[in-house]
């Protein structure tokens, strides 16, 4: 069995690229600057189904995507989480929150409506996150 992505989560994000382990993606939903990391790794649910090498390496991906995050303008708090209710493929979302934003101070699953990113805005987001986190690294496909 191969990596594929959840058909969930291609649908309502945009590709970053691809870390060591995971794939990036952008969540399109521009009332928070979001990030979705999904280990290139069949048939995981939970973050206890990797190996203790590939543990250590999502937590670094997670402070990566952390640290790239929290110097956004408007990011007050980050919320990190991989809670597979809606998606059993093991995914960790990395989300920066601002107080006062429409979900404040409860979480954003289930608070309105997400709000698809202007054209440009997104492209603009994920080539930033690339220079910070990818590097020369290739962008990841569209569809996987």
């Amino acid at each position: 069995m191969s990596f594929a992505l959840d058909p969930r989560l291609a649908a309502d994000t945009l590709p970053v690229g691809d870390l060591e382990l995971s794939r990036v993606l952008l969540m399109n939903d521009a009332r928070y600057p979001w990030l979705i990391l999904v280990p290139r790794r069949a048939g995981l649910a939970e973050i206890v189904d990797l190996d203790a090498v590939d543990r250590a390496i999502l937590i670094e991906e997670v402070a990566a995507a952390s640290a790239f995050l929290r110097v956004l303008p408007g990011v007050d708090k980050l919320n990190v989480g991989a809670l597979g209710n809606v998606v059993k493929q093991l995914h960790v979302h990395v989300l920066g929150r601002a107080i006062g934003d429409p979900a404040w101070p409860g979480p954003v699953w289930g608070a309105g409506e997400a709000r698809p990113y202007e054209s440009g805005v997104a492209e603009a987001l994920i080539a930033r996150a690339r220079d910070a986190l990818i590097g020369t690294a290739k962008p990841a496909p569209k569809t996987a």
